[in-house]
């Protein structure tokens, strides 16, 4: 009796144990098709899309808006250290530019962006007039900085606290911005760091796009007479 009894506790267990891996395969496939669909509203922008996912499960893609061709990262950030975890969106124009350095604009840095290489630019830059005074810019050439005013055409990116770096280089520029953060009493409470269960609406991309093409006329435009000079 005693048997059977043992016997029919360790089905039960069993049958617990295939339940809760059930749920929880269940769950991870449902969290990935939320994650691939992250952004979905803001491909209807872009033509000729290509799409990819990431080891995260958020997806990477790559269009054409207003005749150029963009990149978009979604990047979750769960470290222990941050406040919340946080999601980050990488904007890149990726097209070679007349620049003969990086220089890399972060407000607020902490030396731990996983999306930036910020701290492995050598050379630190005094911000110019109208930028925040948590701004930091570092370049791989201080000799080398785009010409002045250019940056000052632009200060006013910063004014929107979620953007948080802006890269110029000579292939290509980026703009990176804070998409979403967990649930502060759900994480607090619970430890739920899920990120990107809506998919990302146009209105937080479009200001973005535009605001690439346009400091990429002006780079083209404030570049070009020195390069003919120069040639």
């Amino acid at each position: 009796m005693e048997q059977t009894g043992l016997g029919l506790l360790a089905a039960a267990l069993g049958i617990a144990g295939l339940m809760l891996l059930w749920q929880t395969v269940r769950a991870s496939r449902a969290r990935g098709a939320i994650r691939a669909a992250y952004f979905d509203k803001v491909s209807a922008l872009f033509a000729d899309t290509r799409t990819g996912r990431a080891g995260t499960g958020f997806p990477r893609l790559n269009g054409r808006y207003r005749g150029a061709t963009f990149d978009l990262q979604a990047l979750p950030d769960t470290l222990t250290f941050r406040k919340l975890p946080a999601l980050w969106v990488m904007v890149t124009l990726p097209a070679p530019l007349p620049l003969r350095a990086t220089l890399d604009v972060m407000v607020r840095a902490t030396g731990l962006e996983p999306f930036s290489n910020f701290h492995s630019l050598e050379d630190q830059v005094a911000p110019p007039p109208g930028f925040p005074e948590d701004c930091k810019l570092r370049s791989d050439d201080a000799t080398q900085l785009p010409p002045s005013g250019l940056l000052e055409r632009h200060a006013t990116l910063f004014h929107d606290p979620r953007v948080k770096e802006l890269v110029l280089s000579p292939k290509g520029l980026r703009i990176t911005f804070l998409a979403e953060e967990a649930n502060r009493g759900r994480y607090l409470l619970f430890r739920d760091a899920e990120l990107g269960t809506l998919p990302l609406p146009q209105t937080r991309l479009l200001p973005h796009l535009d605001r690439l093409l346009a400091l990429r006329d002006d780079v083209l435009e404030m570049t070009a007479p020195a390069e003919r000079i120069s040639a």
